[in-house]
């Protein structure tokens, strides 16, 4: 068995989507001056691999301690989109018999040049693909992105379709997984009412 991290490291130097806070740590006590260490976490809601909950895109809606906790474990499947070049589209999700209930996690371009910057072009996951999948009723989607949708897009209908049918993971690092079958664990913070929450993903390689 051998267990693959496929989060990514949270730092102050990482990248963050667009108009999205930056992670500060700060140290408040220091062992053995203090009697322990302890530090200050300040960290947007959607910063690094992360949930997205129905609040996120919709009025109302729940928050990421109510996402279904079955939808965030289990075996899953990382596709290989490497020779997708701008973006993901239901013709590139066709031809790998999808079904209902999967978990997916999709493995493009944006994982083999890494994380340490952030590319406006990063691959995404367009309109008709986001329909696609939910018609599959598939359980849960993941991506190497910090969005499943295209930057600055605001026709895009990615977010409410994905969202609303589906468990979105972001932020996956995929660099050093091969597409094959796995057993998926990714685990977000229980934070109350929340848009989104930063996770600790795992694939379990059998």
């Amino acid at each position: 068995m051998k267990i693959h991290d496929i989060s990514m490291e949270i730092h102050e130097a990482m990248p963050v989507y667009p108009n999205n806070p930056r992670p500060s740590i700060k140290q408040v006590s220091k062992y053995p001056k203090d009697s322990t260490t302890k530090s200050e976490i300040t960290i947007g809601s959607h910063t690094g691999t992360h949930v997205d909950a129905r609040s996120h895109v919709f009025e109302d809606e729940s928050g990421a301690d109510m996402i279904p906790v079955d939808s965030l474990y289990g075996k899953c499947r990382v596709l290989d989109m490497t020779g997708c070049k701008e973006k993901i589209g239901k013709a590139d999700l066709e031809m790998h018999g999808i079904k209902p209930g999967e978990i997916l996690l999709l493995k493009t371009k944006n994982s083999l040049r890494g994380f340490e910057n952030f590319y406006n072009d990063y691959v995404y996951i367009d309109d008709s693909a986001a329909e696609y999948l939910a018609e599959r009723k598939i359980r849960t989607i993941g991506i190497d992105a910090l969005s499943v949708k295209q930057l600055g897009n605001r026709e895009s209908k990615t977010h409410p379709i994905l969202i609303g049918s589906m468990t979105v993971f972001e932020g996956l690092d995929l660099s050093k997984v091969k597409p094959g079958i796995y057993i998926f664990a990714g685990l977000p913070l229980k934070i109350r009412d929340c848009d989104g929450a930063p996770a600790r993903a795992i694939l379990i390689e059998q």
